[in-house]
């Protein structure tokens, strides 16, 4: 399954190594990975593969908002499929 991982707060060192090392550490790959600083504020947007994690995706959510409350940033994850169907036009 893939997945759209967003990320958003103020920029800051380590940003991107702390997110791709909690995705790593958990047989997530980054297909695709966009990020941009408008002022200081620092966004993300990555394209992943869920496929060879074993995690649920309840509980990798949930790291992921834990790692972003961590260093006041914004990270969630959707199914690619339900962030496709939020986004059409």
């Amino acid at each position: 399954m893939k997945a759209i991982v967003t990320v958003l707060g103020k920029d800051q060192v380590g940003i991107i190594a702390a997110v791709c090392t909690l995705l790593a550490d958990n047989n997530v790959n980054v297909l695709d990975i966009s990020q941009t600083i408008l002022r200081e504020f620092f966004t993300m947007t990555m394209l992943v593969d869920l496929s060879g994690s074993k995690l649920p995706f309840t509980v990798l959510s949930t790291l992921l908002e834990n790692e972003g409350a961590k260093r006041g940033l914004a990270i969630k994850i959707q199914r690619e499929d339900i962030f496709n169907a939020m986004h059409k036009i």
